[in-house]
């Protein structure tokens, strides 16, 4: 067996939606489990293709134009196969800041894209991720000594990387570049490693959804500490938070603790009386996040309650066990409220319905007889691709073959598959292109950087002049 090691990682992206928009740089650093960088840095540009208008705002943030992608970038296909073969390795702790909610995402829909299951670089063979940004927010809320944590101008805890890096002397030379971003994690990584090593060692750990089943259990519940952006600033991001019921897709729901279910239901009465007596109000809506959605797989920010009874915890997080013990009591005594906010979960649609395959990573896994043509599907080339035509129980790998011969095979198309691409990108341009323009214009009456913004109106130009 391989000695586990971590691999940091980073993306720039062509904009927020992990579905929609694309990776434009992929930044990464390999270390040991003692956080000393082994192997060379990675730092890849990725072709940004023809068919996307990338958010005016990503790239002024990046200053990675489509055009320095097409000039120095690798395909989409090549950054799968190093990524699948070279960096995503057996026995790799794959981990970066806010990568479950974000980078994770991409790198999901890169591999669906691309014929590779979206889902196993994260747990076969020893594999695993690991995710800094709830572990750096549970640090400030429950161990904070030793570290320099920023605020904003208005006083509020703020935990965005560069001003970690900034208050505690760390280099981080350039912001919003992946493999700069990259090395700054590493050393705040270092930071809380040497400054706490238990907490670190203990959500090292917590990364296993075996180890977080252990502690939180719906079937026999009990309080639990939890760090979550969902819980806001004000509370360093932290409360004490409690298993109420499962949910379909082995996720259960949890409630925040901090709040009392008899103050929040006279507040709604007073302020929404209307919403109560409405049979279509969505009590999940309603009562967010005081009941909110929890993944043991997501690698969360978890701990005992026993945490918060060592160096004044409990006054860290502006708790007490007396608190907890009336508002524990009073979520229980509202079973019809607990009723009808399951039922709406277990109805819940996570996601919109996707406009192509494309997106459509999230409709459904893929059948085992479907999956053996994806190591065939990656093995061809321009010549053997133009006679291959697999027959797919999975509808959507139909369209998602076709375009990706389209992006990488071009002329293995025939004349009635181009005319399907040139539809589908024309229709995909047409839904970006207003909201792209709006934000172009608005970026320039903001006197953001003429440069950019020219070589992004030229962007656009040029996928106007090939049929758009």
């Amino acid at each position: 067996m391989a000695e586990p090691t971590f691999f940091f990682y980073d993306l720039e992206t062509s904009g927020l939606s992990g579905s929609d928009d694309r990776i434009m740089q992929f930044a990464g650093q390999r270390t040991n489990l003692n956080l000393e960088p082994i192997e060379n840095p990675v730092n890849i540009l990725v072709r940004l293709e023809d068919d996307t208008l990338p958010s005016p705002s990503a790239i002024l943030t990046t200053k990675i134009t489509p055009q320095k992608t097409r000039e120095d970038g690798i395909s989409e296909r090549e950054l799968a196969r190093i990524l699948h073969e070279e960096i995503f390795t057996p026995d790799t702790i794959i981990l970066g800041f806010n990568s479950n909610r974000f980078d994770d995402k991409f790198i999901q829909h890169l591999f669906w894209r691309n014929f590779y299951d979206p889902y196993e670089w994260q747990w076969k063979d020893g594999r695993s991720r690991w995710d800094m940004l709830d572990v750096v927010r549970m640090t400030r809320a429950l161990r904070p000594e030793g570290i320099n944590w920023p605020v904003t101008d208005e006083g509020k805890p703020t935990n965005r990387l560069e001003l970690i890096t900034k208050e505690n002397g760390i280099s981080h030379e350039s912001a919003h570049d992946a493999l700069s971003d990259v090395n700054a994690l590493i050393d705040v990584t270092r930071l809380i490693r040497d400054k706490q090593p238990h907490l670190y060692k203990y959500l090292l750990k917590m990364r296993d959804k075996r180890e977080v089943k252990r502690l939180i259990n719906p079937d026999s519940p009990e309080p639990f500490v939890y760090s979550s952006g969902r819980y806001g600033s004000n509370h360093s991001f932290t409360t004490v938070a409690v298993p109420v019921f499962s949910t379909k897709n082995d996720q259960i729901v949890v409630f925040d603790l901090r709040v009392n279910l008899d103050e929040k239901l006279t507040d709604i009465k007073k302020n929404k009386p209307e919403a109560l007596k409405d049979k279509d109000t969505r009590y999940s809506s309603l009562f967010y996040p005081a009941f909110k959605d929890f993944a043991f797989n997501r690698c969360p920010a978890v701990a005992p309650l026993g945490v918060l009874d060592k160096e004044s915890g409990w006054k860290k997080v502006e708790l007490s066990k007396d608190t907890i013990k009336k508002n524990l009591e009073s979520l229980n005594n509202h079973p019809e409220i607990i009723t009808r906010i399951k039922k709406e979960f277990d109805e819940k649609t996570y996601n919109k319905p996707a406009p192509d395959a494309e997106g459509s990573l999230y409709d459904g896994f893929v059948p085992d007889n479907d999956k053996r043509h994806f190591s065939t599907i990656r093995k061809k080339d321009e010549n053997s691709m133009a006679d291959y035509h697999p027959i797919f129980t999975d509808e959507r790998l139909g369209e998602l073959l076709l375009h990706y011969k389209a992006k990488n095979f071009p002329t293995s198309l025939t004349e009635a598959e181009q005319a399907k691409w040139n539809k589908y990108r024309t229709d995909r341009l047409t839904r970006q292109s207003a909201p792209f323009l709006a934000e172009l214009q608005k970026k320039k009456e903001e006197g953001a950087d003429d440069f950019i913004l020219d070589e992004l109106y030229l962007w656009y130009q040029s996928l106007s002049e090939t049929d758009y």
